[in-house]
């Protein structure tokens, strides 16, 4: 059913269409209303949190405003104009209040921890993190059970619920936006919704905020805007670019389409996540290497090393190392590559978790000393370097070098490809361990472009109007990511747009 961009009549209307139920979808609808907005909130899902749910609930704020600003600056290397960072650094500023402000509706402790940036870019020492820690009667294992996350994510998750509730804002799950209805003029004026029995035409007397996440899975979209190929989710199966679809309809802009934050793991045959590598600390170059022993070693099917296994902050980066292709056979001759690891290093600690927001699925709960895992096939053992070679289908005589240069190097402290010394971990006591690696993405940054009041805009920088975004649908992150940065995200364009929609006149009807 092809389904039209103008409408005679809507089945019913509202001043303010707000889509997706995540962190940012949520602040979006409390900010509408409480600006005096009539607002719908329409998640398709089953279950609302989207991928804000998974994550580890902090936000990144700044201590220094100016000098947040200048590390923004720099992460992002140009791609996103100074403007919109500005009126975002503005905006961080007020969060912790209003966190504050919002966790009084269920008696939530909020917390924050000095925490520096990902990056030694000037101003990376003058943020920290906020969290919610703590809400009385409040167990996010039985109140969420659906969503397999981090401790944090739940318990910011659960503020924002309960604010949505207290204010009595009109909730829908299980409801898929399918293409957004625009008046005679080209202004945004609804959205076809469906529930399951058919779409309907919901109109928005003052605009739409479109806050559905990216496109973490979508594959034929990824295939189109990255290089590397393929790249699994690792958290949630609802994004897959509807937003972007919906914008790019009405000739919205596109930016960051290639960034996302990711890092690589595993595939389990039961289910359709990627189970990320276990999370080693964040490091700081020439500021704070890390700490943690990192128990493998990735090689190639030719049996050799490529990368460093522990870039600065490995959960943003670490599939970059993956992302090459070789011309004279146009394959990407490390993906999937091979971990390494040898007895010791297999009983560190468990080399897999978890994280997705699906109450279809099971959770999977990787073993402690991942014996578990050597009887499922996730890991498979061998005797010698030989059988691990056999099993690559490298040659054996490339897999030991590599093996033998890498254990020289553990004991010298020095890495070729720059890993940390206190993350060297050397590979000499059978038996082995293998496991096939693939790239993972937790969420993507690209989608429509916004200006500085998150108005989406066409290729000539207009806005289309009516039409808004927030949360990580085309989001501020165009090269390097900020720890907690998403989330903060989800907070200032949420507040942002709810605002600004509300402000608009109402359309007739």
């Amino acid at each position: 059913m092809v389904l039209s961009r103008t409408v005679e009549q809507f089945d019913e209307t509202f001043d303010v269409i707000v889509v997706g139920y995540g962190f940012g979808g949520a602040v979006a609808a409390i900010n509408a209303h409480d600006s005096g907005a009539e607002v719908l909130l329409a998640e398709k899902m089953p279950n609302p949190g989207g991928i804000s749910i998974c994550s580890g609930g902090g936000l990144r704020l700044p201590h220094d405003r100016d000098a947040t600003l200048e590390y923004l600056k720099a992460t992002n290397d140009g791609t996103t104009p100074d403007n919109i960072l500005e009126v975002f650094v503005d905006e961080m500023v007020h969060i912790d209040g209003y966190v504050e402000e919002l966790a009084e509706v269920n008696g939530a402790r909020v917390t924050r921890t000095e925490r520096p940036g990902s990056y030694a870019f000037p101003g990376f020492d003058k943020m920290y993190f906020l969290q919610i820690e703590e809400i009385p009667g409040f167990d996010p294992k039985r109140d969420y059970a659906y969503a397999n996350a981090l401790s944090g994510g739940p318990f910011m998750f659960k503020v924002l619920q309960d604010n949505i509730a207290k204010r009595g804002i009109e909730t829908r799950l299980g409801v898929a936006a399918q293409r957004l209805i625009t008046d005679k003029d080209g202004a945004v004026a609804g959205i076809w919704l469906d529930d399951g029995n058919g779409p309907r035409a919901v109109g928005a007397r003052k605009g739409v905020i479109l806050a559905c996440g990216g496109f973490e899975h979508a594959p034929e979209m990824q295939r189109q805007y990255w290089q590397i190929n393929p790249v699994y989710s690792a958290a949630f199966l609802g994004n897959t670019g509807d937003g972007i679809r919906m914008t790019t309809d009405l000739g919205a802009d596109l930016w960051h389409m290639w960034h996302f934050h990711g890092t690589y793991g595993f595939l389990h045959p039961d289910l359709p996540f990627a189970i990320r590598t276990k999370r080693l600390p964040d490091w700081v170059p020439d500021e704070r290497e890390a700490e943690a022993p990192m128990s493998w070693i990735l090689v190639g099917d030719n049996g050799r090393r490529f990368m460093n296994e522990y870039d600065p902050y490995m959960q943003d980066t670490g599939h970059r190392g993956m992302d090459r292709v070789d011309p004279t056979r146009m394959g990407q001759p490390f993906v999937p590559c091979y971990m390494v690891l040898d007895d010791d290093g297999r009983a560190l600690y468990p080399l897999g978790q978890t994280m997705f927001n699906d109450g279809a699925y099971e959770n999977y709960e990787w073993s402690r000393d991942n014996l578990n895992e050597v009887q499922n096939g996730l890991l498979r053992k061998a005797d010698s370097i030989e059988e691990l070679a056999e099993m690559i289908g490298c040659p054996v005589d490339e897999l030991s070098a590599t093996v033998e240069t890498w254990n020289e190097n553990c004991e010298k402290g020095v890495d070729e490809f720059g890993r940390p010394p206190k993350s060297m971990v050397a590979v000499r006591k059978p038996p082995f361990y293998l496991a096939e690696i693939w790239p993972v993405v937790s969420n993507t940054q690209g989608g429509p472009v916004h200006d500085e009041k998150r108005r989406v805009v066409n290729a000539y920088g207009e806005p289309i109007p009516r039409l808004y975004t927030a949360g990580e649908l085309g989001g501020i992150w165009g090269s390097l990511y900020l720890s907690g940065g998403n989330l903060t995200e989800c907070f200032v364009s949420g507040r942002i747009a709810g605002r600004t929609v509300a402000a608009e006149d109402s359309r007739p009807g």
